[in-house]
């Protein structure tokens, strides 16, 4: 079942006209246009980081794209903080300034990110727990995927797959993805869930911080040359970890390769599951869960009401359908969903591995 969202919007137009002549003495301070300037409803965008592809690439253009679709008055201002807490603190603090009537946030820091909610709240701006769940009962909508199902169709991948191998023991390198990101425990507990029902035997285990393929393919490296013959397998929690570890492989030389996780579904990624270099990954709508946002945004910006089919501890929330994309899956999930075209994924020098995987165009 549905219900309506009854927090923050009720109270939002009551303070608007608070806020549009406080804002408009702190716009002539930081030089910038505000809400109280041109009476148009001012959403913020706030990212966290641009190691991993999609935020730049989906993320955001999806998010404007539906936003100016949808409200051809309202304006979108945009951060990326680049990994860094601080910056985004202040980025927020910046938007709040100039006006911004909602705060859509994917937080760097889950914990650093709870002082942006109450200067929010502060203001009478709701708060949109963007891809990142934010544990606070303050936040007005969180939407993303379910992190724990994405960690059991990453484990069971995996497993499903040593298994068609013959491989029913052995060892696996676990990288889980940066301890900040509030998706991180989620995603972990129950990739070793699926993990610990099995044979196989976790050789070595880590958080990758800032979700750095830098830093898991340092981490692999290390523990390959303790491990080397006994690595069946590499749990990585997103495609640039996965990137990471394969780097890694490929630097010690390691022809018998591990089979090796993912998630994002990156063009890059599905080019190495072509090559078998990876062997999945998980598709997230992440242009649907832009665009979802941004519809919610603009309904609390405008100080309606937002439906929610559940709630996670009290937070009004939508959580999105992930798939696991294996070799297999290329047709049917990123092909016919048209999220690459073959063009794309089968350029030089993928063309060969995509002739071999039956990736051509028909006749």
């Amino acid at each position: 079942m549905t219900r309506t969202h009854e927090r923050r919007p009720r109270r939002l137009a009551a303070v608007v006209a608070m806020l549009l002549a406080a804002t408009s003495v702190l716009a002539g301070c930081a030089g910038s246009a505000t809400r109280a300037d041109d009476g148009r409803p001012t959403i913020a965008l706030l990212l966290p980081e641009t190691k991993t592809a999609r935020y730049e690439t989906l993320d955001r253009p999806s998010f404007e794209k539906t936003v100016a679709g949808t409200c051809a008055e309202c304006t979108v201002l945009y951060a990326n903080a680049q990994q860094d807490a601080a910056r985004q603190q202040q980025q927020a603090e910046s938007f709040l300034i100039r006006g911004a009537d909602v705060l859509v946030l994917a937080a760097v820091d889950a914990q650093a990110a709870l002082s942006i909610v109450a200067a929010a709240t502060a203001r009478g701006v709701p708060v949109i727990a963007y891809d990142r769940y934010l544990e606070d009962p303050d936040v007005a909508y969180y939407i993303s995927f379910d992190p724990a199902r994405v960690g059991r169709l990453q484990a069971q991948a995996l497993v499903d797959g040593l298994e068609k191998d013959g491989i029913t023991t052995g060892g696996v390198l676990v990288a889980h993805g940066a301890v900040t990101d509030a998706n991180s425990p989620g995603l972990s507990q129950s990739v070793m869930g699926v993990l610990g029902t099995t044979d196989l035997t976790i050789l070595a285990e880590t958080t990758i911080s800032d979700w750095s393929p830098d830093k898991a393919q340092e981490w692999v490296a290390t523990q390959l040359g303790r491990y080397r013959d006994d690595v069946v397998a590499v749990y990585a929690a997103n495609d640039g970890l996965a990137a990471g570890a394969i780097s890694a492989m490929r630097a010690a030389g390691i022809e018998d390769k591990p089979l090796v996780t993912g998630q994002d579904a990156e063009l890059a990624a599905i080019q190495r599951i072509v090559t078998g270099d990876q062997f999945m990954t998980v598709y997230k709508d992440i242009e649907q869960q832009a665009a979802l946002a941004a519809d919610a945004a603009v309904l609390l910006a405008r100080g309606e009401d937002v439906e929610a089919p559940t709630e996670v501890r009290g937070v009004p929330t939508m959580l999105l359908a992930p798939f696991a994309v294996t070799r297999d899956e290329i047709e049917p999930v990123i092909l016919r969903k048209g999220v690459f075209t073959l063009g794309e994924i089968c350029v030089e020098p993928f063309t060969q591995a995509c002739t071999a995987a039956g990736l051509t165009e028909e006749e």
